[in-house]
């Protein structure tokens, strides 16, 4: 299925939220779950995940939702997570990932990965505007969020969402997406060296919170914490 039709099977506002939740969750998510989230029936649910997944925006597997194995476990149900693959559509037809690699390449072989970090933090401090620096790690999710990055709380020992984490001792901002993630796959080292001086121009670095790298495995290689010494 080609970018546009895909694109297109998200026209249906609840097809639309199912997609929007399971995406949020980075993790499988069964029908139940996913149809108790949305407000919707499980039969319905299941016929727009399957939709989903057919128009390539989501990936399907199978696991035992109860944690058990062996006899009486029950039998596996079909999981569903966003696909990895980037959909996108531009009309009339451009190409600017072909540039963005190119300039990319240039810039390395250069060796201008720091006066390209001096440019993205101006652009970080230009977006934040006449803005103070960031207030706190709430504030810095709303921030992200608006620039795509999915952003999600992880209290100290890994665990997500925990009631009042935002002011947890440990607690950092981890986001899901990374904007620039076509490009960073090709050219890691000069791709998120820049984008962690875009957010440090864009949160600030005399606020309460930081900015600094911590590559994971598909999330982006920056998170954000509260400085040390602040009290959130």
């Amino acid at each position: 299925m080609n970018d546009i039709d895909a694109i297109a099977a998200l026209q249906d506002p609840v097809r639309r939220r199912l997609y929007e939740y399971v995406a949020a969750q980075g993790r499988e998510v069964g029908r139940n779950e996913a149809a108790e989230a949305t407000g919707v029936a499980r039969t319905l649910a299941a016929h727009h995940l399957d939709r989903l997944a057919e128009a390539g925006l989501l990936d399907t597997g199978s696991r035992r939702l109860t944690g058990r194995s062996g006899p009486g476990a029950g039998r596996p149900a079909k999981v569903y997570t966003r696909a990895r693959e980037e959909r996108a559509v531009s009309l009339p037809a451009r190409d600017y990932r072909t540039a963005a690699e190119l300039l990319a390449e240039a810039a390395e072989q250069a060796g201008l990965d720091a006066g390209l970090c001096a440019v993205a933090r101006r652009r970080g401090e230009a977006l934040r505007g006449s803005a103070a620096p960031c207030g706190g790690l709430e504030e810095a999710m709303e921030t992200l969020a608006a620039r795509g990055y999915e952003p999600h709380l992880e209290a100290a020992g890994g665990a997500e969402g925990a009631e009042g984490a935002a002011g947890a001792a440990g607690a950092v901002v981890r986001m899901r997406n990374c904007p620039f993630h076509a490009v960073a796959e090709r050219f890691p080292p000069l791709v998120c060296g820049m984008n962690l001086a875009l957010l440090e121009g864009l949160l600030g670095t005399e606020g309460p919170v930081r900015a600094r790298m911590a590559a994971r495995p598909g999330e982006c290689c920056v998170v954000v914490e509260k400085a040390v010494g602040e009290e959130l």
